[in-house]
């Protein structure tokens, strides 16, 4: 049997172009080679998942591409090192490579190091850094990374250049997992590959892995439903449902639907931050100017359009601002069932024009 490989190491982006949602910052990695403008220090920051690692990769081999004419691409492994600061974060380790760079590279211009979570490193490391990260040699290029830089101390901050990754957008993680899933010849609901991208909360190897499990869950038939119950999620057309029963000022029907949800193992909180996020796309959905704020297909968006033509955007002010209030306080209170009952009898008692229902 052939050995399975996850996707997240099977598709590691190998070059810039294939880097997902970090345009601007390839671009200018690959600007700065091209005109030989490379900083010798890089700090990579951002949140797990988003293409740190993969990129400080990429341009490590790039950097000696300029000589491959006489070498193998192989040979410039024995160029590139790796530090893990997570477990390798003392001053030995940091002195080690201080007496490493003196000596110049045998193949190739440069000898790049890159050190993945760089907070991880003690003070003590940090400002036995500090000479070399300030004077490097000129053959040595040094890249950070990051998912914490307010733990790195100013003083290493001055002395590199700043690259600031951001979350990858639901549309761009969906997109990858399409190409994905059809070059592995698998059969999918687009609607599907969306709640995998909305879960990853911007991460793509997150999404990846999430993407793995879902198949072997599906036996590769990658369905919006069994995607859902799964990740225990509610689809949009869950929330629309609720919302209707909402909108009528059901309270007893709203509470039969939420204790329904509380037996499929729906987390509480994720579906208080659902619904709000149901009221934020109703309100963005008014006003064809703010429909690109929503991370949406274009049948969902029209779905939203739809049902939000008879609901006043002063009732919407009014719903989005009690969903965020008993959100805020769910994590205070003792029991958060009865806590987000009572938000969902509010929600429910409120009328279109923001007028409270007496509950008879």
């Amino acid at each position: 049997m052939e050995a399975f490989m996850v996707s997240a190491l099977k598709y590691r982006p190998t070059s810039f172009e294939d880097v997902v949602g970090q345009q601007n910052i390839t671009q200018t990695l690959k600007n700065s080679l091209e005109k030989n403008q490379l900083a010798q220090a890089l700090l990579f920051c951002g949140p797990r998942g988003v293409g740190k690692t993969s990129c400080a990769r990429i341009l490590a081999k790039q950097i000696n591409k300029s000589n491959l004419d006489q070498t193998t691409q192989d040979d410039f492994a024995f160029n590139i090192f790796e530090l893990d600061a997570a477990s390798n974060n003392s001053v030995e380790d940091i002195r080690k490579i201080n007496e490493q760079v003196r000596i110049p590279p045998q193949v190739g211009s440069h000898k790049i190091y890159i050190i993945d979570e760089a907070h991880m490193l003690s003070k003590a490391a940090f400002n036995a850094f500090l000479k070399t990260l300030e004077e490097p040699p000129k053959h040595v290029i040094f890249i950070l990374a990051t998912t914490e830089k307010n733990k790195i101390i100013p003083t290493i901050l001055s002395r590199c250049q700043v690259y600031d990754f951001k979350r990858i957008s639901v549309n761009d993680i969906q997109t990858y997992l399409v190409k994905i899933a059809q070059d592995r010849n698998l059969k999918f609901e687009e609607s599907a590959l969306f709640l995998i991208a909305q879960k990853a909360e911007g991460a793509l190897r997150d999404a990846l892995s999430i993407f793995d499990r879902m198949v072997s869950f599906t036996k590769g038939n990658l369905s919006a439903i069994g995607v859902a119950d799964n990740l225990n999620l509610l689809d949009h057309q869950t929330y629309a449902e609720l919302g209707e029963i909402i909108f009528k000022n059901d309270i007893h029907g709203i509470l039969k639907e939420y204790d329904e949800l509380l037996k499929r193992g729906i987390d509480p909180l994720q579906f208080i931050k659902g619904l709000g996020d149901f009221f934020r796309n109703l309100m963005l959905a008014k006003d064809t100017s703010t429909l690109s704020l929503m991370e949406l297909s274009e049948n969902v968006k029209m779905s939203y359009q739809n049902l939000t033509k008879t609901i006043s955007p002063e009732y919407l002010i009014d719903a989005i601002t009690l969903i965020n209030s008993f959100e805020i306080n769910y994590k205070n209170v003792n029991n958060k069932r009865v806590h987000i009952e009572l938000g969902l009898m509010q929600l429910a008692s409120l009328h279109f024009n923001g007028e409270k229902k007496k509950v008879s």
